[in-house]
């Protein structure tokens, strides 16, 4: 069987979908029950990364230290991972995480703009901590494109390098596609993270690990943004099923996931009518709350907003445009 390391944020992209409010005792329990399950990477954080918690995308419940700090002491054998967006954290955020022991740290960037992770990539490599890149919203570039770009941020110091399916777009091909350009382009470990839009998922996912991507992301419950992330328990096993190993321990896996639904959401997301769309327009999940707040005041359909995001290749980090374009439409509805 091939190995795959599975990498689990669900205390980092489950934020998106309870406003980052997890609290001390949600992050301790979970972080356990995933290290008892063997699972070998767990990644926490606000749902946007290190440094992003504020107004403009929501304030988290506790800091980035108290985080840190909580997950690193509840893991006995699983690493402790962190995420950042260049433009919210800094590399005094990263200092601070190196200091509380995280393991793998990943750079997110859009998936044309790698020259933005040469900075904080390099920084990493002299602290001589373990650097990953993710190249986000990766349905806008070419096969090609994302192999040019993994390779740049590869020679940036990249310890591994993948995409994230941020909008969840793609389609099983889609992904074999890409992966395997990847693969072919650099030297290291590829990373596949795929979001549940079309309910494509835990499919996706095992098309990247059969086109050589060597780690796969997972939530519990899917918890995650917009209809939520590929599905853990789910994921593990299929996998396995499949021919992959991924070392982790099936029963303890399932009650991680029964604390995940007990104790970290209201429920477990679901591909609702807007969350298809956004995978249908490819607009990035976490815009799901804000198109639904603002659109409501507006009374606009949302699905038009989704679509019309779609149509400008809106990505992470431009919630600004949402509130341009529901203004615009409810101004065009005003004027029938």
């Amino acid at each position: 069987m091939s190995a795959v390391v599975i990498h689990d944020p669900t205390l980092r992209d489950g934020q998106h979908a309870v406003r980052h409010s997890l609290g001390v005792a949600a992050l301790r329990g979970y972080a356990e029950a995933a290290d008892a399950a063997g699972i070998p990477v767990v990644e926490v954080g606000h749902g946007n990364g290190l440094g992003a918690s504020s107004l403009q995308v929501g304030r988290a419940a506790v800091s980035d230290d108290v985080m840190l700090s909580t997950v690193r002491e509840a893991l006995r054998t699983s690493r402790m991972a962190v995420f950042m967006l260049p433009g919210w954290g800094t590399s005094d955020d990263l200092r601070k995480a190196v200091a509380h022991g995280a393991d793998v740290i990943r750079i997110g960037v859009h998936c044309t703009e790698t020259s933005l992770a040469e900075r904080h990539l390099g920084f990493l490599a002299e602290q001589g901590a373990e650097a990953h890149c993710v190249l986000m919203m990766s349905h806008m570039a070419t096969p090609e494109e994302l192999g040019e770009q993994a390779a740049q941020v590869v020679g940036h110091g990249a310890r591994a390098v993948g995409i994230m399916d941020s909008a969840g777009y793609f389609l099983p091909q889609d992904v074999t596609e890409r992966i395997g350009a990847i693969v072919k382009a650099v030297d290291v470990p590829v990373i596949f993270h795929g979001h549940n839009n079309l309910g494509m998922a835990v499919a996706n996912s095992v098309a990247a690990a059969e086109a050589g991507a060597g780690i796969i992301d997972g939530c519990a419950r899917g918890f995650g943004a917009g209809a939520g992330n590929t599905q853990l328990e789910v994921l593990v096993p299929v996998l396995e099923r499949t021919g992959f190993e991924t070392g982790i321990d099936l029963y303890a896996l399932l009650d991680a996931a029964e604390f995940a639904e007990r104790e970290l959401m209201p429920a477990p997301p679901v591909t609702g009518s807007l969350s298809i769309v956004s995978g249908l327009a490819g607009v990035f999940s976490g815009f799901k709350h804000q198109v639904l707040d603002l659109s409501g005041r507006a009374g606009v359909d949302p699905r038009d907003v989704f679509f019309e995001l779609g149509r400008r290749q809106a990505i992470a980090g431009q919630e600004d445009l949402i509130v341009d374009v529901v203004a615009e439409l409810s101004a065009k509805r005003a004027a029938r």
